[in-house]
């Protein structure tokens, strides 16, 4: 049959059908645009959640890491804090030592072998980090030294210690003891 033949009712739910068709293509176009758009907005979010979930992460990991230093830096002070007040009570017992030793008589036995563990004493506290602060004809540092007499003395370049009444002790780049010193003008 050709197409005159046809019935013009037959011809028009054709044409019906063809614009459905259309508008349905149409429609999907707009349904697949609307799709489109949910679709790249849920990217989006997913995106915006992740980048905020790794700026958060890599915060705490930073906090973490900067909290782990500082306990580490405060386990290395308490040892040097506790190992100084150790090496605070011991110095009063190094004064004496050296008190005794200066008052005994030479070729005494007795003061040899106390002189022999006076420097094990020293050589122990050497290796622990305690060093002596030097002193005689240094300039006077008010970081390490302090003062207790000045004296007036023409031969002595100004602030220049003369005189040491008291050892002063270092432990590790830390004062342990400050030396008492006399100062020249």
């Amino acid at each position: 049959m050709s197409e005159e033949s046809k019935n013009p009712e037959e011809m028009q739910g054709q044409e019906t059908s063809e614009e459905e068709i259309i508008e349905e293509e149409a429609g999907g176009d707009a349904e697949a645009e609307e799709t489109e758009k949910d679709g790249k907005e849920k990217k989006d979010k997913k995106t915006e959640q992740i980048e905020e979930l790794t700026d958060r992460l890599q915060r705490t990991m930073a906090e973490f890491d900067n909290y782990r230093k500082r306990t580490e830096k405060e386990k290395a002070s308490m040892y040097v804090i506790g190992a100084k007040e150790v090496v605070e009570k011991i110095l009063p017992v190094v004064d004496n030592f050296e008190r005794g030793l200066a008052a005994a008589q030479e070729g005494d036995a007795f003061a040899e072998g106390m002189q022999m563990v006076y420097k094990q004493l020293m050589a122990a506290l050497s290796e622990m980090g305690v060093q002596p602060i030097e002193a005689v004809g240094q300039a006077f540092d008010p970081n390490l030294h302090n003062a207790v007499m000045h004296v007036e003395d023409p031969e002595a370049g100004e602030n220049t210690i003369v005189e040491e009444l008291q050892k002063g002790y270092l432990y590790k780049d830390f004062v342990v003891r400050h030396s008492m010193v006399k100062v020249a003008n």
